[in-house]
Order: structure tokens, then C-alpha cells, then sequence
């Protein structure tokens, strides 16, 4: 087995640090050769790389010229991933980018024509429905414990919404067929602004709210929360039971069996690895960790090996990647749609959605204005330090 060249871009966050644990794991394994990294901040790329023992960059351009790679991580913030990816796929580089996959829909469409005309691979790096626990909530559906699935309530209050619908379409298994939105910005307690170009203080935050209707009669009640002490949580109703959380719920309201998700934990190589989660009916359903030997140490990690292992796959055996771009295109679709819904005063909109919506137009304006170029014009974008957040940030409250 021959291993795969990979190098991440965007290596100094906490996010970038699991993602290079794992690669190093996966090199150790034979999969992939994780050799090098780029980080626009000089002193973050210089610790990363001693810490993980690969080549330092600085500049996109000058890794893809030097390194002669199979694969791209990308890790930069969300407006970065036309670029990145145009970037690779002009080089025959494929790439794994973080989620979402584009500010609008229609620079995911460009990005998906860059890589499907250069014959490379694109995969985006959806986790939430790849945690070992949501794949336990997929077994136990498939085990009838909970009936027909009737209907699903998500809370997402990071406001990093297609997460939430992620989880929700790959449990009820059904395309999103209509989305009716409505949303409103409210005053809140004021607190400290992250972004550079929103002021110092916050005092409003936009709360939305839709219903999702699936093709299969199943409907999702959706709320984006303000910034509030709660949890994201997705619900999950059936006609014998309810997935709540992490517990499972067999019966009425009146009489009913609880289990509540156990996870099991073994010790490999001095490093805590989760074994398996399950819940205990008669018999119990169980999810095993299957990448125990990787030492994949908890449910996130499971999800990007998932992701990692799935993407060589894809480029050595010719098969599809395990999410891919069209799925993580219909997450965001879902958002534009009910962002639409409450332009258009709360009517039903139709997926897929036919004409590029309102709110798009205005996030690639922000995005020229930003950045003094078209997203398209990706290589002259190639020096560009990103905003975390960015345009979506800016224009939609979106993180």
C-alpha cells in the first residue's frame, strides 16, 4: 500500500491541531505521508511543525510548487475554499476542504465545476453525522426501536446552522423538499465582538426560525436561538419512541423505557481510545469504534478518520467520497432557502432552490468589497489573510 502525499493549510487553530493529530496517526499507519504545512502566521506554522515533525510554509503557492502532493487539507476560514481549492485542482491536487463548502451556492457550484473539469476529488468535511454517536442514533432507527420517524426539532445556537441540518437529513434519510423561514434581529445583553469589522460591542443578535419539510412527509421545526445557555440538540420523534439527545426513549409519555447512551473505553499504547457506544435494550445496539487499531480516540475522531480513510479511497479506487460536495451543497441550500422565505415574508420555498436568492448577491458584493476581488478570481486571492467568520459573518450573522 502506498501511502498518499497530503499537506493541511490552515495548521495554527485548535481545529487544525486535531486534524494533524489524526494525519499523524494515519501516517503511522501506512495511509497517508502528512508532509508539510502552510500557516500564514509565521510563528504558528513554525510550532506546528515542530510539534508534527513536517516542512513549514507560509504561502499556498509555494507548497503546491515544492511539494509534490496527492492530497490538500484545507483548514482556512470559509472564504478561502474558492481559492484554495482552484489552487489544487489547477495543480491535479484533490482536496478535502472544511465546512461549509462556499459563502453562496453558487460558488460551490464553481468550485464542484474546477474539480470535476480537472479530474480531481473534492471532499467536504461534514463531522456532526460521522460521530460515533450519531451513527449509534442511525442503528437504532434502522432497528425499528423507535418506529417511523414522524418528525425532528434541531437547536443550533453557534449559529453555524448547516451542522444542525446535517444531522437532521442524514437521520430522516430524505431530501429537503420545501423550507417556509422567518427571522428577526433583536436586542440582546451586549457582548464582545470577535469580528474585526462589526465594532467592538455587540447589542443585537438575529433569531430564525423554519420549518423543514422532508419529501418523505417528515418535518424538522428548526430554531437558530440568540446567543443564549443552551446546547445544540437535535430531537428525533417516532411512532414508538424518541431519540433525545444522547437517550433513547421507547414508549408514550406516560409509560416509557429510557437508555441513555453509554460510552465504553479502552487503554491502546498508553492512549485513551473509545471501544464503543451503545445503548442497552433487549438486545443492546451497539456502534463499534472500527478505526480502534488507528487509535481513534473519541466519536469526533472516528468521524475524520471516516473522512480521511473515505478520500483515499475515492482516489485510489475511483469511488465517490463519503459526504462530497452535493450534500454539503444542499446543507447550506437549506439555510439560503429559509433566509429567502422570510424576504419573501414567509412563504414556502421550494428546493432546490432555481435562481440565485437575494442574500447570496449580497454576501459576494461584501465579499468584493472585502477583499477587492470577484471570489472567481481565485489566484489573485492566493496571498489574501481571510477573515474568521468572514462575508457570511458579516452579512447573514452566520459563523
Amino acid at each position: 500500500m502506498k501511502p498518499l502525499r497530503i499537506a493541511i493549510v490552515g495548521a495554527g487553530s485548535g481545529r487544525g491541531q486535531s486534524w494533524m493529530a489524526t494525519l499523524n496517526k494515519l501516517s503511522k499507519a501506512g495511509f497517508y505521508d502528512f508532509c508539510a504545512l502552510c500557516e500564514i502566521v509565521p510563528e504558528k506554522a513554525k510550532e506546528s511543525a515542530k510539534r508534527w515533525g513536517v516542512k513549514a510554509y507560509t504561502n499556498l503557492l509555494e507548497l503546491l510548487d515544492n511539494e509534490p502532493l496527492d492530497v490538500l487539507l484545507n483548514g482556512t476560514p470559509p472564504d478561502a475554499n474558492v481559492m484554495v481549492v482552484g489552487m489544487a485542482a489547477k495543480r491535479k491536487v484533490h482536496v478535502l476542504t472544511e465546512i461549509p463548502i462556499a459563502p453562496t451556492l453558487s460558488l460551490a457550484r464553481f468550485m464542484m465545476d474546477m474539480v470535476r473539469e480537472s479530474g480531481t476529488k473534492l471532499e467536504v468535511c461534514e463531522q456532526v453525522w460521522l460521530w460515533a454517536k450519531e451513527q449509534l442514533k442511525r442503528k437504532i432507527i434502522d432497528a425499528g426501536l423507535i418506529g417511523e420517524v414522524t418528525h425532528a426539532r434541531l437547536h443550533y445556537t453557534n449559529k453555524a446552522d448547516y451542522h444542525g441540518i446535517n444531522a437532521v437529513r442524514m437521520l430522516v434519510r430524505s431530501p429537503v423538499k420545501r423550507v417556509l423561514g422567518y427571522t428577526q434581529v433583536v436586542k440582546i445583553p451586549p457582548f464582545k465582538e470577535r469580528h474585526p469589522m462589526m465594532g467592538d460591542i455587540r447589542h443585537e443578535d438575529r433569531w430564525d426560525f423554519a420549518l423543514m419539510e422532508f419529501e418523505n412527509g417528515v418535518v424538522c421545526l428548526f430554531e437558530s436561538p440568540l446567543r443564549a445557555r443552551l446546547s445544540p440538540r437535535w430531537e428525533i420523534e417516532g411512532s414508538l419512541g424518541q431519540i433525545i439527545g444522547d437517550n433513547l426513549y421507547i414508549g408514550s409519555q406516560q409509560e416509557f423505557k429510557h437508555f441513555p447512551f453509554v460510552e465504553e473505553y479502552t487503554t491502546i499504547q498508553g492512549e485513551r481510545i473509545l471501544e464503543h457506544i451503545r445503548v442497552d435494550t433487549d438486545p443492546p445496539i451497539v456502534f463499534e469504534n472500527p478505526y480502534k487499531a488507528y487509535l481513534a480516540s473519541n466519536g469526533d475522531e472516528v468521524a475524520r478518520m471516516e473522512l480521511l480513510l473515505g478520500m483515499r479511497k475515492a482516489i485510489t479506487e475511483g469511488v465517490e467520497p463519503v459526504y462530497g460536495a452535493e450534500n454539503a451543497y444542499h446543507d447550506i441550500e437549506v439555510l439560503f432557502a429559509m433566509r429567502e422565505s422570510a424576504r419573501r415574508w414567509n412563504v414556502w420555498v421550494e428546493l432546490p432552490l432555481t435562481e440565485e436568492t437575494e442574500l447570496e448577491k449580497q454576501i459576494e458584493a461584501e465579499f468584493r468589497k472585502v477583499y477587492g476581488h470577484d471570489p472567481r478570481e481565485f489566484e489573485a486571492l492566493v496571498n489574501t489573510q481571510f477573515l474568521i467568520g468572514g462575508v457570511r459573518y458579516i452579512v447573514a450573522n452566520w459563523d
